[in-house]
């Protein structure tokens, strides 16, 4: 876990933090102990970005009054039916949800790997 901390430069405490929301989440499982640490729970394939960014970082819409886990009603809006800005924050979230749950763990580490 250091080496990871060192590596993406975030403290080792925070990082505890998201992988202990991923673990619960079920995307990892923990072993204790001087051989111990983390693994995937899943295989990459059947990971996605937009699970992984939901666990930590909450529901995928810009604006709460078109999120489908965390819908709030927006204090600006008189008819939420009409808004041109509630449309377009929908399809914004309909294409982010579309892109990150479409790329797999996998993809995204192929990338990465490709890249370098």
């Amino acid at each position: 876990m250091n080496r990871i901390a060192t590596e993406a430069n975030v403290p080792r405490k925070f990082l505890e933090l998201i992988l202990a929301d991923l673990r619960e989440a079920g995307f990892l499982t923990s072993t204790r102990g001087k051989a111990g640490g983390y693994r995937l729970a899943r295989a990459k394939h059947l990971i996605s970005l937009g699970e992984i960014i939901r666990v930590i970082e909450g529901p995928l819409a810009l604006v709460p009054c078109v999120s489908r886990t965390a819908y709030r009603p927006c204090n600006d809006c008189k008819d939420e039916a009409s808004c041109a800005i509630r449309h377009a924050m929908a399809r914004v979230r309909d294409e982010t949800a579309r892109i990150l749950d479409g790329t797999s763990l996998a993809d995204a580490t192929a990338e990465d790997l490709a890249a370098a």
